[in-house]
C-alpha cells in the first residue's frame, strides 16, 4: 500500500479520519500489520482503552465511534496500522478490511503533553519508604 492510497481511504468514517489523512499529507511514518484480527476482539480491547482514557481525563479523537464500528463489524478479520505524526505530536490507530484496500475505522490525535504517574510526589499516592 502506498501513502496516496492510505491518503485516499481516509474519508470521514471516523472524526479522526481526517486529521490522520492531513498526518500523512505531511509525511507522517506508517504501517499497516499483516496479522488478521476480528473486529469485535478490537472493539473489546479499544472498549477498555476507552474507559482507561476517560478515567485518566484524555479524549482519543474517533475512539467511541471506533469502538461502535468494530463492534458492527463483528467476526469480519481486520488489518491494523497505525500513523505517527512528523513531529511525534499525533498518532493514529487505523482499522483496514482484511485485503487492506478500505479503512474500516480510525482514532486517536494529538499526544496527551503531560502524565502523570501514581507514584509520583504530585500526585499525592507516592511514599519514600
Amino acid at each position: 500500500m502506498t501513502r496516496d492510497d492510505l491518503i485516499a481511504m481516509l474519508r470521514e468514517q471516523t472524526p479522526a479520519c481526517g486529521p490522520a489523512r492531513a498526518a500523512l499529507i505531511a509525511g507522517a511514518d506508517f504501517v499497516v500489520w499483516d496479522g488478521l484480527v476480528p473486529a469485535n476482539r478490537h472493539a473489546g480491547v479499544f472498549r477498555r482503552r476507552m474507559h482507561h482514557s476517560l478515567k485518566r481525563g484524555h479524549t482519543i479523537d474517533g475512539l467511541a465511534d471506533s469502538v461502535d464500528i468494530l463492534a458492527l463489524t463483528g467476526e469480519e478479520p481486520l488489518r491494523t496500522g497505525s500513523i505517527d505524526a512528523v513531529d511525534r505530536s499525533s498518532w493514529f490507530t487505523i482499522f483496514l478490511n482484511s485485503t487492506a484496500t478500505a479503512v474500516v475505522a480510525c482514532c486517536g490525535g494529538r499526544r496527551p503533553t503531560t502524565i502523570k504517574s501514581a507514584d509520583t510526589p504530585e500526585s499525592g499516592t507516592w511514599s519514600p519508604r
